[in-house]
C-alpha cells in the first residue's frame, strides 16, 4: 500500500550534492563514511568508497547472492547531504534492509536483508560477520521461514525458525551457533517466533495439516535456552496468538484471542503458560504493548486503554473532538507511556493515571512501521525516508534534534541502540549516531 508521504520523495531524490568538507578515507569499503578517524565524507572519500562498495558488493554477490544467474542490482547514489548530528560512521548495504522480518530489535548494529544478516562492528561499522539464509520471494513455503516475524534477536543471538527446527546464530562468533529440532509434542507445523526475554524463547506452531487446513490448531510454546529444552507448551486453538515482541519488562506473555463477536487480551504466565487473566477489548485488536505491570491496547481508532496487573481497566485516553487519528503501538517506562499517532502527534501520558504530560507534533506522518525507541531519557521516533528521525526529550517533550540524509528511499527509518550509540537506517543505508542525551 502506498504510504501517504510518497509524493514527497521526488524532490528529495532529485537534489543530489557533494559534501565538500574534508574527511578521512580509512574505513572499510562498505563503510562509506566515518569510523574511528572519519566524520562526514569528502568528495574524494565518497568516490573511493563508492568504488569499494561496487567491488565489495560484487564479491559478496558472487559468494552469497542468487544462484539464478541474475546480475547484482545497480547501485544507488550515496546519501551525501546530512542534517542533524554528524554520524560516527555510515554503512551501505548491498540491498535494502528488511527489518520487518524480525519480531524485535537487536542491541547491536545489524543489517538484515535478503542477502543475509550482516553484523557490523559498533565502533567502526565494518562488517564483522555475514549470516546467510535462504528466504522465499513471498509468503511461506514448506521447509522455509515466513518472511515477516520469522526471526527474533536475543542477547547477542539471532533465532530463526523453519518447519520443524529452530536455529540460533551467535552474532559475534559462528562457533557458538546451534540448531535444535522442535520437540515431538509441537508437531511439524509452521513456526512463528514471538520474542526472547533473555533466557526464554517464545513462539507458536500452526498445524496446517490437510485435515485442518480451514481451522488449524495453534500451540504456544516456550523454549528454555540454557539447556535448549521445552519449558512449556499450551494448545490454544486457531484464534489465539502471542503479540510480538515479547519483553522482560512485564513478566507475562500477552496474547490476542479472536472470538465470535469481539477480541480478548489473554495474559499467560511466562513460567508455565497458564492463563492468568482475560479481558474483552475493541474488536480491532491491532496491537498490544506492555510496560512495567501494565498492558496497553487500542480503544477504538484513536484512543489507548491501560490495563492493570489483573486485566482491570486503569484509564482510557480520549481524542479531542473532531480529531481523526489512529493510535500506534506505544512504548513505556515505569512512569510514562509514549503514544505515537499516525497524524504525526506523540503524546506522553502518566502510566498510573493517564494524565497527559506533554504532546509534540512531528514534521512527518507515521504508520505502523514507525516504531519508536525509548532510551533512559530520550524518545526516538522514526519517520519516512525523507522525514528522518526525531529525538525528543522524554521528560519534557522538547525536540532535541532531527536527523535525515539525502539518500533516495521509500522505506521508514528503523532504529536500534546500544549503551553509547543510536543506529538509524532506511533502505540500504545505516548510520551510527551519538545519543541525543549524551
Amino acid at each position: 500500500m502506498e504510504s501517504p508521504w510518497a509524493g514527497q520523495r521526488s524532490a528529495e531524490q532529485s537534489s543530489w550534492q557533494w559534501d565538500e568538507a574534508d574527511g578521512a578515507v580509512g574505513a572499510p569499503p562498505d563503510v562509506i563514511s566515518g569510523g574511528p578517524e572519519g566524520s562526514r565524507p569528502s568528495r574524494r572519500a565518497l568516490l573511493v568508497g563508492a568504488a569499494g562498495v561496487l567491488a565489495g558488493g560484487a564479491a559478496l554477490w558472487a559468494a552469497f547472492g542468487r544462484s539464478d544467474g541474475a546480475p547484482p542490482p545497480r547501485p544507488l547514489p550515496l546519501p551525501t547531504a546530512l542534517e542533524g548530528p554528524a554520524p560516527l560512521w555510515t554503512y551501505r548495504g548491498p540491498q535494502a534492509m528488511a527489518p520487518e522480518w524480525s519480531a524485535n530489535r537487536s542491541d547491536r548494529p545489524v543489517f538484515l536483508s535478503r542477502a543475509g544478516l550482516r553484523v557490523l562492528d559498533p565502533a567502526s561499522g565494518a562488517p564483522a560477520r555475514l549470516i546467510p539464509f535462504d528466504l522465499p520471494s513471498s509468503g511461506a513455503r514448506p521447509g522455509g521461514p515466513d518472511l515477516v516475524g520469522s526471526m527474533v534477536f536475543g542477547p547477542d543471538r539471532l533465532f530463526s525458525a523453519v518447519r520443524g527446527r529452530i536455529d540460533s546464530r551467535l552474532l559475534s562468533d559462528p562457533g557458538g551457533d546451534w540448531s535444535m529440532p522442535l520437540p515431538d509434542v509441537l508437531g511439524n507445523g509452521s513456526v512463528r517466533l514471538a520474542g526472547c526475554d533473555g533466557g526464554t524463547l517464545y513462539g507458536t506452531v500452526l498445524d496446517f495439516g490437510s485435515a485442518k487446513a480451514v481451522s488449524p490448531d495453534t500451540v504456544v510454546f516456550a523454549i528454555r535456552l540454557s539447556d535448549r529444552s521445552l519449558l512449556w507448551s499450551v494448545p490454544v486453538g486457531a484464534g489465539e496468538y502471542p503479540f510480538a515482541p515479547v519483553t522482560a519488562d512485564y513478566g507475562g506473555l500477552p496474547c490476542g484471542r479472536r472470538v465470535a463477536d469481539h477480541a480478548e487480551v489473554v495474559v499467560r504466565d511466562a513460567a508455565d503458560g497458564r492463563e492468568l487473566w482475560t479481558t474483552p477489548v475493541d474488536t480491532d485488536l491491532r496491537w498490544c504493548a506492555t510496560g512495567p505491570e501494565r498492558v496497553y491496547v487500542p480503544n477504538g481508532t484513536g484512543a489507548v486503554r491501560a490495563l492493570g496487573p489483573t486485566g482491570r481497566s486503569l484509564w482510557t485516553s480520549v481524542p479531542a473532538e473532531g480529531e481523526q487519528w489512529r493510535a500506534l503501538p506505544p512504548v513505556a517506562d515505569g512512569d510514562r507511556v509514549y503514544v505515537p499517532f499516525d497524524n504525526g502527534l506523540v503524546i506522553a501520558y502518566e502510566a498510573a493515571t493517564g494524565r497527559q504530560v506533554w504532546s509534540f507534533r512531528l514534521p512527518f506522518l507515521l504508520d505502523s512501521r514507525s516504531i519508536p525507541l525509548l532510551t533512559e531519557d530520550v524518545l526516538y521516533v522514526p519517520g519516512p525516508a525523507a522525514g528522518g528521525v526525531c529525538a525528543i526529550d522524554a521528560a519534557t517533550g522538547r525536540l532535541l534534534w532531527t536527523f535525515r540524509d539525502s539518500g533516495p528511499g521509500k522505506d521508514v527509518w528503523s532504529l536500534a541502540a546500544d549503551d553509547t550509540r543510536l543506529f538509524a537506517g532506511h533502505d540500504d543505508v545505516l548510520h551510527a549516531l551519538p545519543p541525543a542525551g549524551g
